[in-house]
C-alpha cells in the first residue's frame, strides 16, 4: 500500500474504466481499500476504448453517480494517464481543480516542492488566483504534458499537469498515472469526510470561452486582426486573459478567453473570429 493506513470503507465509487487500461486494475486497488465500486466501461473488445466513456465522454459518470448516491466518480481515459472526478451532484471536475486540492493538501503537509504548480497556459485563471492567495506560484508552459514535465524536472517541482486531467505527481512518477491521481484524491475525500463537492470543487473558476475557427495563422498579422485583439484585451482587463494560438496539427486558430463576465468573454471572442473571418473573405493571407 502507497499510504499506509488508507481506507476507503464507506465510500461509493463509480470507477469508469473507458474500456481501456485501467479496466482491471484500478477497480481492484480501490476494492481492496475498502470502496464499494461501481464499474463501468470494463469490457475492452479492441475496438471500443473511450467510446461514449471514460475521461473524454465524462457524462456518462457524473449521470452514473446521479442515479446510483455515489459519493463521487472517476473516469479514466484509455491509457488511463488521464483522470477526472464528478461529485456527489455528478458535476465533472477537471484537472484545475485536482492541482489545487493536491497542491493546497501538500503544502498542509510541507511536502509541496517550490511552493508551485506547472501547468499549461490552458489552464483556468482561477487556478492561478487561488493559489497565488496561498503564496503559491502558478508557472506556465506550452501546451502539452511534454513541457509540464520537462519544466518539473528542470526546477525540482513536484506537482504539476493540465486542465484535461494529465496530472503528473513526480515523488512517484515520472509521467502522468491516472489511477495514482485517484488514490490522491480519494484519500483526501476519505480523511475529510464531507461530501465531494466540498473537496473537489476548489475554487470558483472564471467563464472560459473556446472557439476555434479554420483559418491560416496568418491572418493574425493583418492590421484589422491586431486591431479586434487589442480591443479584447483591453476589455478583459486585468482580470481576463486572451490566448490566440495555431493548431498544431491542423490549420486552425484556437481562440481561448477568459473573464470575470461570462457574456463579454463570450463577445470577446466571436468579435475575433468574425474579423479573422472577414479578413479570409477579404483575400488576406
Amino acid at each position: 500500500m502507497m499510504w499506509p493506513g488508507v481506507n476507503f470503507k464507506g465510500l461509493r465509487i463509480v470507477v469508469d474504466c473507458a474500456h481501456g487500461a485501467a479496466y482491471k486494475v484500478a477497480p481492484r486497488v480501490l476494492q481492496e481499500l475498502g470502496a464499494e465500486i461501481i464499474p463501468l466501461a470494463v469490457s475492452p473488445n479492441g475496438r471500443n476504448i473511450n467510446e461514449g466513456c471514460g475521461a473524454t465522454h465524462p457524462q456518462l459518470m457524473g449521470q452514473t453517480v446521479k442515479e446510483t448516491g455515489a459519493h463521487a466518480g472517476i473516469a479514466f481515459d484509455g491509457d488511463a494517464d488521464r483522470v477526472v472526478f464528478a461529485d456527489e451532484t455528478g458535476t465533472v471536475v477537471d484537472g484545475d481543480q485536482i492541482m489545487a486540492l493536491i497542491a493546497t493538501t501538500l503544502q498542509a503537509q510541507g511536502r509541496l516542492k517550490g511552493a508551485a504548480v506547472v501547468a499549461t497556459h490552458m489552464s483556468n485563471l482561477g487556478l492561478e488566483t487561488y493559489l497565488a492567495e496561498r503564496g503559491l506560484s502558478l508557472i506556465r508552459t506550452s501546451i502539452g504534458d511534454r513541457y509540464v514535465t520537462e519544466r518539473m524536472r528542470a526546477d525540482g517541482y513536484n506537482v504539476g499537469g493540465e486542465q484535461s486531467g494529465h496530472i503528473i505527481l513526480s515523488d512517484y512518477a515520472t509521467a502522468g498515472d491516472g489511477l495514482l491521481t485517484a488514490l490522491h484524491v480519494l484519500e483526501t475525500l476519505a480523511t475529510q469526510q464531507k461530501p465531494a463537492s466540498q473537496v473537489l470543487q476548489v475554487f470558483k473558476p472564471l467563464p472560459q470561452i473556446l472557439r476555434n475557427v479554420r483559418l491560416c495563422p496568418s491572418l493574425l498579422t493583418h492590421p484589422e486582426a491586431e486591431a479586434v485583439v487589442a480591443q479584447a484585451r483591453t476589455l478583459l482587463g486585468t482580470t481576463g486573459r486572451l490566448l490566440i494560438r495555431p493548431s498544431g496539427t491542423e490549420q486552425l486558430l484556437r481562440i481561448m478567453a477568459e473573464g470575470s463576465d461570462e457574456t463579454t468573454t463570450r463577445e470577446v471572442v466571436d468579435a475575433i473570429a468574425d474579423a479573422l473571418l472577414l479578413c479570409a473573405k477579404q483575400g488576406v493571407a
